[in-house]
């Protein structure tokens, strides 16, 4: 699995020119499946993005001192099945990306499993399968990239 995190002052979906879900400050989360991902893959990243400190603290004046979820921000959480894309010569492939039957299932299972582990009121999404605009403020900008995979080659708390 992989996601790129970043950091926002506000995000929104939009599909059909409505907008579907919006966020204040927090994570946006572009989200990817990969073929052969499994539980411990979505553990990880749910874990992983909760986690991270990607905020500053304010009373310390520590900056990557805290996470979404000590700040008590929301998560915006996109499906984007491109992020397991490469190109043969010109075009993009995505065979490598999890077919669309399994991922719509397993993708919702992230999503409650993100509802799960924080507060469900701060975890938002966009539509599976859909076509969508995503609108972001990135505040830094801090962009992070997370992949499962590389976890499993790496000892990682």
């Amino acid at each position: 699995m992989r996601a790129i995190v970043q950091r926002v002052t506000s995000a929104s979906v939009e599909v059909d020119g409505r907008i579907v879900s919006e966020i204040g400050p927090g994570l946006l989360v572009l989200v990817g499946l990969h073929e052969s991902d499994s539980d411990s893959d979505a553990d990880y990243i749910c874990r992983k993005v909760l986690n991270m400190r990607l905020f500053p603290n304010e009373n310390t004046g520590k900056g990557w001192d805290q996470s979404v979820v000590q700040r008590n921000y929301q998560v915006l959480l996109v499906s984007q099945f491109t992020l397991y894309g490469f190109l043969k010569g010109n075009k993009p492939d995505f065979h490598v990306a999890m077919p669309p039957q399994k991922a719509k299932p397993f993708y919702g299972s992230l999503v409650d499993r993100f509802r799960t582990a924080y507060n469900p009121d701060a975890i938002k999404d966009g539509v599976f399968g859909a076509m969508m605009k995503v609108n972001l403020v990135n505040d830094g900008p801090v962009t992070m990239q997370l992949d499962s995979q590389s976890s499993k080659n790496a000892v990682e708390s």
